[in-house]
C-alpha cells in the first residue's frame, strides 16, 4: 500500500489525473520530473528526479528537509533546529528531519523552456500522513475546505506587475555570493513614463513575446500583457480561477517568468520597489468574489437596481477593512513593499473603499446586477505568498460577514478619508499580527508564531546594516 492510499490524500480524481501524469511522462518521452513544494515565501523549492523514479514514488512521496520552512528570504536558517522540538515546538521538526513532498496531480506540466522536463506542486506530509502545520498550501487548502462547507468557492482573478531587466553582470565570481550575495547589475528594456503607449510596449515586445509564448504553452490562463508606467516595467494579468487554482498559478507564473527571462539573458524581478534610479513601486491587485456553490452565481452580485454590492458582498468588503492591518503581513510581507504604500499615489496608505477609484484599498467593480462584480484589493505587492494573501482575504470577507459589519461610506477622496492607517512599516504589520486574537484563532498560535519569528529575524537583520541613507546623513554632519 502506497502513503497516498494509506492516508487516504487523494481523491478519485487525482488518482485518474496521477494516472494520466504517468502516460504523458511515458508519451512525451519525459526525462526529469521537478517536484515543488511553496514555502513560507511562495519561493518554489524541491527536487528533481529522473522520470522512472518519479513514476515510481508519485504516490509514495519525494523527502525533503523540514529546516526549509526555517529560512528567512535570504535562506538563512532562524530557528534551533537541533534543540528540543527544533525551535517549532514539534518533536517531527527537530534535527532536521524530513518531510514528504505528495504531488497534487492537477498541478501536472510540462516545462516549455526546459528539454523534456516535467513539473508538479506538491503538498507537506510527515510520516503519520499529517498535514505540516507551517507549509501554507496546506493552510488555503483548510481555509478553502472551510468556505465550501458554508456554500461558496473563491474565484480570483491576478493582476501583477514585474519589472524585466537586460542582464548585464550576473555577479558570478565567489566574491559576491553570500546569504543573501551580491544582486546582479542591470540595464532597462525601456525608459518608461509613457503608460500603455504602444512605442514603449515594441520596445520591450521581443521579451515580452517569449514570455507570453512558454506561460500560454505551460496552460495558464493569461490576458493581457501591458507596458506599465515606470521603466522596464510590465504588467500582466489573468482570466479568473477557482479555488487553490489562482495560488497555484501565481507561485507557477513568478517563477517561470524569472527561469525564462534568465535563459534569454533579462532579470525579471517582482521585487516591489528596486533601488535603481527613476524606477516605480510594482503592485499585485487581486480581484475577487464568492461564488455560490448551489447555484453557480456570483454572490457579491446585487439583485437590485440600486446596489452595487449584494448584502454578502458589502460585509465580505467589511470584513477585509476590519482586518486590513494585521493581514498586512499577508498581503505586505516584505520590508521592502512598505514603500509603495504612500499618499497620493497608486496605492492604498488606510483601509478604505470606492467604486472604481485607485487610490482605495479595496476598489468595487461591476454595476448593480452585474455578474462579474468583484473586489479588487489593492494593497498587495507581487512578493507575497499567494496562499497566505488569499487565505487572510477568505478569512476576513468570512467574518465581515458572520459579524454583520458594514463597510461605512466610499472614500471619494482616499488619501483624506478618516480611516484606520495601513501599516507604515514590515515591524508595524508584524506586531499587529501578533496581538490580532482573530488570525491567532483562526490559524492557530503556533504558525502566527512562527510567520512573526520569521519576519523578526528579517527585520532585525536589516536594522542591523548601515544604509547608504545613514551614511549620507550623519557621516559628514557629525
Amino acid at each position: 500500500m502506497t502513503f497516498v492510499e494509506r492516508h487516504g490524500l487523494w481523491s478519485d480524481d487525482q488518482r485518474r489525473q496521477a494516472a494520466e501524469i504517468v502516460r504523458r511522462i511515458e508519451a512525451e518521452g519525459l526525462e526529469v520530473v521537478r517536484f515543488s513544494f511553496p514555502d513560507q515565501h511562495g519561493i518554489l523549492r524541491g527536487k528533481t528526479l529522473v522520470a522512472g523514479e518519479a513514476i515510481r514514488v508519485l504516490e509514495s512521496g519525494v523527502s525533503v528537509t523540514t529546516t526549509l520552512l526555517a529560512k528567512d528570504t535570504a535562506h538563512r536558517t532562524v530557528f534551533p533546529v537541533f534543540s528540543a522540538g527544533g525551535g517549532f515546538g514539534m518533536a517531527e521538526m527537530q534535527g532536521g528531519g524530513d518531510a514528504l513532498m505528495i504531488p497534487a496531480p492537477a498541478t501536472f506540466k510540462i516545462l516549455p523552456w526546459a528539454e523534456k522536463t516535467g513539473w508538479v506542486l506538491c503538498d507537506l506530509h510527515f510520516a503519520d500522513g499529517a498535514p505540516v502545520p507551517f507549509a501554507t498550501r496546506n493552510i488555503y487548502r483548510r481555509v478553502l475546505s472551510d468556505l465550501a462547507g458554508r456554500g461558496f468557492d473563491f474565484t480570483a482573478g491576478i493582476e501583477v506587475e514585474c519589472h524585466i531587466f537586460r542582464l548585464v553582470d550576473p555577479k558570478m565570481d565567489p566574491a559576491h555570493a553570500g546569504q543573501p550575495g551580491e544582486p546582479p547589475a542591470v540595464a532597462l528594456l525601456s525608459p518608461g513614463y509613457q503608460y500603455l503607449t504602444e512605442q514603449r510596449y515594441d520596445l520591450i515586445e521581443p521579451v515580452l513575446e517569449i514570455i507570453r509564448r512558454d506561460v500560454l504553452a505551460l496552460g495558464l490562463p493569461l490576458r493581457s500583457v501591458e507596458v506599465e508606467y515606470g521603466p522596464s516595467q510590465c504588467e500582466f494579468t489573468f482570466a479568473p480561477t477557482v479555488g487553490l487554482e489562482p495560488a497555484d498559478l501565481m507561485v507557477q507564473f513568478r517563477s517561470a517568468v524569472k527561469q525564462i527571462c534568465r535563459r534569454h539573458g533579462f532579470h525579471a524581478t517582482f521585487m516591489c520597489r528596486p533601488k535603481l534610479p527613476n524606477l516605480v513601486s510594482s503592485g499585485w491587485h487581486l480581484h475577487q468574489s464568492l461564488r455560490s456553490r448551489e447555484t453557480g452565481t456570483n454572490a457579491f452580485a446585487s439583485e437590485g437596481s440600486d446596489d452595487l454590492l449584494s448584502e454578502t458582498g458589502r460585509r465580505y468588503l467589511a470584513g477585509l477593512l476590519h482586518h486590513a492591518r494585521a493581514a498586512a503581513v499577508f498581503t505586505t510581507p516584505t520590508i521592502n513593499g512598505y514603500k509603495r504604500l504612500r499618499a497620493y499615489s497608486l496605492a492604498p496608505d488606510r483601509a478604505t473603499w470606492a467604486r472604481d477609484n485607485r487610490g482605495v484599498m479595496i476598489r468595487v467593480l461591476g454595476s448593480p446586477g452585474d455578474p462579474a462584480t468583484r473586489l479588487e484589493n489593492r494593497i498587495g505587492e507581487p512578493a507575497a505568498n499567494p496562499y497566505l494573501y488569499m487565505a487572510s482575504q477568505i478569512l476576513s470577507g468570512l467574518d465581515g460577514i458572520d459579524g454583520g459589519r458594514e463597510p461605512g461610506p466610499s472614500a471619494d477622496t482616499p488619501y483624506e478619508a478618516e480611516a484606520s492607517r495601513l501599516p507604515r512599516s514590515l515591524r508595524e504589520a508584524v506586531l499587529a499580527l501578533e496581538g490580532d486574537s482573530f488570525f491567532r484563532e483562526h490559524l492557530g498560535e503556533r504558525f502566527i508564531d512562527y510567520l512573526a519569528h520569521i519576519k523578526h529575524a528579517e527585520i532585525d537583520r536589516f536594522e542591523s546594516e548601515v544604509s547608504d541613507w545613514e551614511h549620507r546623513e550623519y557621516f559628514e554632519v557629525f
